[in-house]
């Protein structure tokens, strides 16, 4: 059996003080008791819910501990959010938050340009990136068979790729927003 792996760490994408506007069990408006955040997952970019302990202030892009052992800042995870659920600020820090995922764990996103396979007879990994046709994916493919890349700017310089962090960073994004039936980076919540 697999082993179940969580998100150790997360980042803020929006910090609501007040908890979330929705109806009371009574039927009339109300708010969540409580502060929330919604977060992204540094490893597995898991869209969460969470409950922030009283008296704690986040801001976008804090990057939380949210994993199985005692946290600082969150209370609990309520649990996992589709992107359609997220608040128009989430929406709009989750690019660069993503970005910056990206950048911090950048040794892993370069193995895929040097390891990626197709993924039917017909389609390679590498062309499931925005932006990636033909022509980059076999520049990468006969790039990566002299000698494996070292980093994004090696990637970069050796294919003539346009911003590889901001391609993966797109196709994350559509991953998160149910725009693909592949995954290259992202679990199925």
């Amino acid at each position: 059996m697999m082993e179940k792996r969580y998100e150790e760490y997360a980042y803020v994408l929006d910090f609501l003080l007040h908890g979330r506007p929705g109806i009371r069990p009574s039927g009339r408006a109300g708010y969540r008791a409580g502060a929330l955040a919604q977060l992204v997952g540094e490893e597995f970019f898991t869209l969460l819910e969470a409950l922030v302990k009283e008296g704690v202030l986040l801001k976008p892009h804090d990057r939380v501990y949210v994993g199985k052992e005692a946290r600082e800042e969150i209370t609990y995870i309520i649990g996992r959010i589709g992107y359609d659920e997220l608040t128009a600020t989430a929406r709009m820090e989750l690019p660069a938050v993503i970005s910056r995922i990206v950048l911090n764990r950048e040794k892993g996103f370069v193995s895929f340009f040097n390891t990626a396979r197709a993924v039917t007879p017909r389609m390679h990994a590498l062309e499931l990136i925005p932006g990636i046709g033909k022509k980059y994916m076999w520049q990468v493919i006969n790039e990566r068979e002299r000698r494996p890349f070292e980093s994004f700017d090696d990637l970069q310089k050796r294919t003539e790729l346009p911003n590889p962090v901001k391609l993966i960073t797109k196709r994350i994004l559509e991953e998160l927003a149910g725009a693909s039936k592949y995954r290259l980076f992202t679990r199925v919540h």
